[in-house]
């Protein structure tokens, strides 16, 4: 399993022979998920972005599944990983913008205030109320705005996960940034 989990991320999954025959046959009687994640394995995807097709479900295990039946094999991992290439950058970008904000230190009690009231209300509007509990009990434990931008990650995290909270979070981005 260990050298599974090590090709994971940047090993290329490829059918083998037995698992062309499968997909034609279906005499190995694998279940649904194992069966459409063989269907989906073309010799151009690593683990990590097979995982995309099967959420909920531990990717490593059902790709060992395949690989003991020998209907899938590891190719040679990629030079280039472009699906961790943007995710890499996707995490840094929130800490860069607060670099750009002015010292935490400056912010007097108002701001602070008026920050973590912006940041509960706009979760409490994109999603239903008290529905993000832990991040709500989070802001409101926040008694500095540095604390408050310690939870400014978790906060646009939460956001991008609705549709609306994407496509708002420039906006409630620039007016949060005027207080935090």
């Amino acid at each position: 399993m260990t050298a599974v989990a090590i090709d994971l991320t940047r090993g290329v999954f490829a059918k083998t022979a037995i698992g062309q025959q499968e997909i034609a046959s279906r005499s190995l009687g694998l279940g649904p998920l194992p069966r459409r994640l063989l269907v989906l394995i073309d010799g151009k995807r690593n683990g990590q972005e097979l995982a995309v097709f099967t959420p909920g479900q531990d990717i490593e295990v059902l790709l060992s599944q395949l690989i003991e039946n020998g209907c899938i094999e590891v190719q040679a991992p990629r030079q280039a990983a472009p699906a961790t290439q943007p995710v890499a950058p996707a995490q840094p970008v929130p800490g860069a913008e607060l670099a750009s904000l002015p010292p935490p230190e400056s912010r007097s009690a108002k701001d602070i205030e008026m920050a973590r009231n912006f940041m509960t209300n706009t979760i409490n509007t994109v999603f239903a109320q008290n529905t993000r509990l832990t991040l709500l009990e989070a802001l409101l434990a926040c008694k500095t705005s540095q604390d408050l931008r310690r939870v400014y990650l978790s906060w646009v995290e939460t956001m991008s996960t609705s549709a609306m909270g994407t496509k708002r979070l420039p906006e409630f981005r620039e007016k949060l940034f005027k207080v935090l």
